[in-house]
């Protein structure tokens, strides 16, 4: 073979190396979850692939310990999850970071009891079963109510069960109450009441909220892939903002958020009526200290319960607005 011949040959391979390394490195697992959300349409869409010029594998789960688990091996690069898991994972000093406050939870999570039960005040849950997702937003909702109403957890049969086994439980009669969000809200509220919501835990001092939290190692190589996740969220959420009425009115809309998590269309406008979807400049600001504080006050609240064993002197590695401030300068 010639030099010329040679040294052509050698660059096809390193440029067919070039790409090939190129789409490993830009490929990643997302873990998202069963809770409508306006960013599951760009999701459906294929959004997310064409912006970030990434292969996506999105994974979906049923609760905040699941996702955790995968995130912690390694399997996962982007997730999303709730403030109280986060605040567990953090608290583990997991690599993670969170770019982008996925929603404020308000009436999208709520403890429901049987209608017709003797259940009429919360003193009347103590000797009760209640089921919820443990090390999830919804569990320390939970115990934030019991400590609320100056109940011992001790007092209640709380038990451990995913979103789909509460709706095969409250079918059976196995449970009397739950603490969860939609699907699974939705079927118990049927035969149900609620009894308090996420949204007035917060007023009471214990907010809880959702986010899209990316490993650092994966977030350090590829910045522009998570700044452009961030970017197609924000304009998910403000396609949503502008008009909520005309938004769920689409039911291209609606039939792709139902698809992804099982929602039924029904249920979907009250969910995301349910929460709160931030601008980028609110991201940014919350993003800052209120999300640092209520990080470090749920790990000492999951604590005080023994849920975690450890409290970091601070939890300002664990949020970051960098990416959303990136996402915002790429709209402009």
């Amino acid at each position: 073979m010639s030099l010329t011949r040679t040294l052509q040959h050698l660059g096809l391979v390193v440029a067919a190396s070039v790409v090939s390394l190129a789409v490993q490195a830009t490929s990643l697992t997302v873990a998202y979850q069963t809770i409508p959300n306006p960013s599951n349409v760009p999701q459906a869409d294929g959004v997310y692939e064409k912006e970030t010029g990434a292969k996506i594998d999105w994974r979906k789960f049923d609760g905040g310990a699941e996702v955790i688990n995968a995130v912690a091996s390694g399997d996962v690069q982007i997730a999303y999850l709730g403030s109280s898991p986060l605040a567990a994972a953090a608290s583990r000093k997991l690599p993670i970071e969170t770019f982008l406050i996925a929603a404020e939870l308000g009436t999208s999570e709520e403890l429901v009891v049987r209608s017709g039960s003797d259940i009429q005040t919360p003193q009347d849950l103590i000797g009760k079963t209640i089921a919820t997702p443990f090390v999830s937003t919804s569990h320390y909702s939970l115990l934030a109510a019991l400590k609320h109403w100056k109940i011992d957890p001790k007092q209640v049969n709380i038990i451990n069960l995913t979103p789909a086994n509460i709706v095969a439980a409250w079918a059976r009669g196995d449970i009397d109450g739950a603490y969860t969000w939609d699907p699974a809200l939705s079927k118990a509220k049927e035969s149900g009441k609620v009894l308090i919501s996420s949204g007035e835990l917060a007023k009471l001092g214990a907010p809880t909220f959702d986010v899209w939290l990316v490993r650092k190692d994966f977030a350090q190589k590829h910045p522009d892939v998570v700044s452009a996740f961030a970017r197609i969220t924000l304009a998910s959420y403000d396609s949503y903002a502008r008009d909520p009425a005309a938004w769920v009115a689409n039911q291209d809309n609606i039939d792709k958020l139902a698809r992804l998590t099982g929602a039924t269309p029904a249920e979907i406008p009250n969910v995301l009526a349910g929460s709160g979807f931030l601008s980028a400049p609110d991201q940014i600001k919350t993003l800052a200290q209120p999300t640092v504080q209520a990080l470090a006050d749920t790990s000492a609240f999951l604590k005080e319960q023994g849920r975690i064993d450890e409290v970091l002197p601070s939890y300002a590695d664990y949020s970051s607005a960098k990416y959303v401030e990136a996402a915002a300068s790429q709209a402009k």
